[in-house]
């Protein structure tokens, strides 16, 4: 009971305790034991010297993940995150984890794998797992390594195998444990999603992933569980089968602090040198661009890899809340930037607000024909957001005009539309033209950004000073992190789509559904007062 006390921290441990579990030092010591006994450092300065775990490594990751029990004995936690900057030796830690897993988790016939983003590094945490049972006479007469197929053999019909993602998976795979190496470098979610419910049939199966942070631009897996984890981690959710482990400088830590450096770092002064890190921050120093490798690599923060436009710390700031129902009759501005077959058709409604802020409500459209293809071609989640609501997957191998004129038609009667802004892409002007004749004031938009200035500088500026709510829908937050501008050397803004890293569409209906707003509030400028077409 002392050591059940002694081990709970947290509100999802008071939980877990009121529904029965406990904590077993004693089955958290044999870990430890078995890394310090049969396990060797295979790499760098320590290779050869037993792995002794470090604090963090003890008090964090292995102590409470083998030590709290479930009332009837197996492991409490079953999804795990662990999270520091690059070179605290993760790695490592993954391979100690697989050969104890295979042998000392007194489970038969268990299925072990270790997850990387491609083959090369399946490779390393492979060779890793094979150095220690290769260093170990005990484990050498226990185990067989195969390395023609990454596997490592074991007693009683149990194995370990390296997968990588283009790894061609056969049904049937009973998984007693899965740890992903570097979720963030998942080139999408497909194995991850694989290899979830693999050991839905096992006793006590585990689900590990160790990673640093990842590219803050993209939607990910790393990402979807990195932000659960936080949830779990801050008590908003209560989990007790999720342990989250995240070493992250905080956005407004001073990144020049070696305090700061070890909040990300906690193996900092053993398997990162001080000197060396202190070598890194100064030619980070020089570099916008070095700034963003560092502040992502060495303190764990999730930061985006192109140089954007949009900053999303200050996006994710103006998320709000946008009541859709408390906006019904409300007056409204609509900017609908159209696609074909590749991207995403998005209307985005924008609403002056009383308190002077601009609330938006998106919508987006894909073809549902080619659902799949798009996912896999622009690596997001495209069908998931379709089943929460965020996107509308029309019939057939094109977006569907007809449902989108339907829909604003609806959309009309619920909201005060004064203004669309239209583009004249994909076959556009009939659109226009239907529009017109349901009743739209339809400005239409032409290519190029002689128009497109001041509404992507308003966008900008609400932004920057909060004054923008969007309700954090995850599509156009995607489209912002994407979005980049020219800048012309009389300081014009335009909306560069070839550029942007990736989709922009809701982020372009956005600057057309501004540009009708600040032109019927009576902006002097000569861009918005004139009549006619905006050049988008």
């Amino acid at each position: 009971m002392i050591e059940t006390e002694t081990w709970t921290r947290t509100n999802a441990d008071r939980h877990a305790v009121a529904a029965g579990c406990y904590f077993d030092l004693a089955a958290a010591e044999r870990v430890r034991t078995f890394f310090a006994k049969f396990l060797r450092h295979s790499t760098g300065e320590f290779e050869g010297q037993p792995f002794t775990l470090l604090l963090w490594e003890w008090d964090r990751v292995i102590a409470p993940l083998f030590g709290w029990k479930n009332q009837d004995g197996t492991r409490r936690f079953r999804t795990a995150y662990i999270s520091t900057g690059k070179k605290n030796g993760k790695s490592g830690l993954i391979s100690g984890l697989t050969l104890y897993l295979l042998l000392g988790d007194d489970e038969p016939g268990a299925e072990v794998y270790s997850a990387a983003c491609d083959r090369t590094q399946a490779s390393i945490i492979y060779r890793g797992s094979k150095a220690m049972v290769d260093a170990s006479p005990l484990l050498g007469s226990r185990l067989t390594c195969i390395d023609s197929t990454k596997r490592i053999v074991g007693p009683r019909n149990s194995f370990y195998r390296a997968l990588s993602a283009d790894a061609k998976l056969q049904e049937g795979i009973n998984a007693h444990a899965v740890l992903f190496d570097e979720l963030h470098a998942q080139p999408n979610r497909n194995l991850w999603d694989t290899l979830r419910y693999a050991g839905a049939a096992r006793r006590q199966p585990l689900m590990l992933a160790i990673t640093s942070a990842g590219d803050g631009g993209q939607p990910s897996i790393c990402r979807e569980i990195y932000d659960y984890a936080k949830r779990v981690e801050s008590g908003e959710v209560i989990d007790t089968s999720f342990l989250s482990v995240i070493f992250e400088a905080d956005a407004d830590d001073p990144w020049d602090s070696p305090d700061t450096w070890a909040k990300a770092n906690p193996s900092l002064g053993v398997t990162i040198k001080l000197d060396a890190f202190r070598s890194d921050f100064q030619e980070a120093k020089e570099s916008p661009a070095k700034e963003n490798a560092f502040r992502r690599y060495r303190l764990n923060q999730w930061t985006s890899i192109a140089e954007g436009w949009l900053s999303l710390d200050a996006w994710d700031a103006c998320a709000g809340t946008v009541d859709a129902e408390a906006l019904r009759g409300r007056p409204c501005y609509a900017g609908l930037d159209l696609s074909a077959t590749d991207d995403t058709t998005a209307l985005v409604l924008a609403f002056p607000s009383d308190d002077g802020r601009t609330l938006l409500i998106p919508y987006f459209y894909l073809p549902g024909a080619n659902i799949a293809k798009l996912e896999k071609k622009h690596r997001v989640p495209y069908r998931a957001w379709a089943k929460a609501g965020h996107i509308t997957l029309t019939e057939g191998p094109v977006v569907d005009y007809v449902q989108i004129r339907r829909e604003l038609n609806e959309l009309s009667k619920a909201y005060d539309i004064k203004q669309l802004v239209i583009d004249r892409k994909f076959q556009g002007q009939q659109l226009e033209s239907d529009l017109i004749s349901d009743g739209f004031d339809v400005l239409p938009a032409g290519q190029g950004w002689i128009s497109q200035d001041l509404p992507a500088k308003e966008l900008e500026k609400l932004v920057i000073s909060g004054k923008l709510a969007h309700g954090g829908h995850p599509v156009l937050r995607w489209h912002a992190g994407n979005a980049v501008v020219d800048v012309d050397k009389a300081g014009n803004y335009s909306l560069n789509k070839l550029k942007s890293r990736s989709k922009i569409d809701g982020i372009a209906a956005t600057t057309m559904a501004l540009f009708a707003k600040m032109r019927a509030s009576g902006d002097p400028s000569k861009k918005l007062a004139a009549p006619g077409i905006m050049y988008i």
